[in-house]
């Protein structure tokens, strides 16, 4: 089965596996796991900051960032298309006590003209704006690179007003590989960061916030409210970091596999393809529902996703091969055009 789903159904390697088995581990509620704290270490170095904090999934890293950036009745902006927004269970309202503003977007990039006219103003009796959220790169709008310009404009113009800007880089390491710039230079200045081990970097589960030191102790705490205290899990920091010290580079295999299902599907003339940077593949179709092609593909062991009535989306990984995305190229050709 070619599964094309998403980047989070990848399977440990072999060697990622033995470095699980032989992991060292203790107690990490205690603090005493040195496999988590030599991830956690590790990840912070990376990014420039001061500490970092394992985490067992990207939603409770990006709902433990905005508990503590904000207090109840805040609001927090994000983009109308965001994984926070939409894919996250209104856990910011049901945990946080605070309330959405989306802002729409073409590719799901905001800029600094669009946020401020959101800003909410210092009137009692409105809810304050406290923090804005980004994403890098956008899930739902075919894996685009934030433009590190706009992102540091925004950064330097919220600071200014007193407001907190967190990212949702779930999978931040594939914008480093598209552009060439690291994880430090395209994260500077955001005041918490979330990214995942388990999606593109094939770890099986995980995932990190880096920030402050004063940030990642207070996230500490709420980490351990959400039922996130994990004792030897060392086994599952050890995956985490064989996948940043072994699997960073080779995403542009992954990159480079979108490209060629996207230069197969531009030439059909039912699909109308989205721009493609890294490992996403969205496109619309003009006359067949989406459904019905997702159970032809599966018809021929393809897996894709459905993500809107004639939407679909095609994610490359580690697992999925040269060979695999022109053969489901072909198949979606095949059917489209039969």
């Amino acid at each position: 089965m070619i599964d094309l789903r998403s980047d989070t159904v990848t399977k440990p390697t072999p060697p990622m596996r033995r470095a699980m088995a032989e992991a060292e581990v203790g107690d990490d509620v205690f603090g005493e796991d040195p496999t988590v704290n030599k991830l956690q270490e590790y990840a912070a170095q990376l990014f420039g900051r001061e500490a970092a904090l394992f985490v067992p999934s990207g939603t409770m890293g990006n709902q433990i960032a905005i508990k503590v950036h904000t207090q109840p009745g805040d609001e927090v902006i994000v983009e109308e298309a965001s994984h926070i927004f939409n894919s996250e269970m209104a856990m910011m309202g049901a945990f946080s006590g605070v309330i959405p503003r989306p802002i729409p977007s073409e590719r799901g990039f905001l800029r600094w003209e669009q946020i401020e006219r959101a800003i909410r103003p210092k009137v009692y009796y409105y809810a304050q704006t406290r923090l804005i959220c980004l994403e890098n790169t956008h899930n739902f709008k075919g894996g685009g690179v934030y433009p590190v310009e706009w992102a540091r404009e925004i950064i330097e113009q919220a600071h200014e007003r007193g407001l907190a800007v967190h990212l949702d880089g779930a999978r931040i390491f594939n914008a480093a590989v598209a552009t060439g710039r690291s994880v430090q230079e395209l994260t500077e200045g955001f005041d918490s960061v979330m990214f995942c081990l388990s999606k593109g970097l094939g770890a099986p589960v995980g995932s990190m916030l880096v920030g402050s030191a004063e940030f990642i102790e207070k996230a500490r705490r709420v980490r351990k409210m959400l039922g996130g205290g994990m004792r030897q899990v060392g086994i599952l920091a050890a995956a985490g970091l064989y996948a940043l010290e072994h699997h960073i580079d080779r995403l542009a295999e992954d990159h480079e596999n979108a490209r060629v299902l996207a230069d197969t599907l531009k030439e059909i003339p039912e699909v109308r393809l989205e721009p493609v940077e890294t490992n996403i593949v969205i496109f619309e179709l003009s006359k067949t529902p989406a459904e019905k092609l997702i159970a032809e593909l599966k018809q021929r062991a393809i897996l894709a996703l459905a993500i809107g009535p004639r939407r679909v989306r095609l994610v490359t990984h580690l697992d999925v091969s040269r060979e695999d995305v022109r053969y489901a190229a072909q198949a979606i050709r095949e059917i489209l055009q039969k």
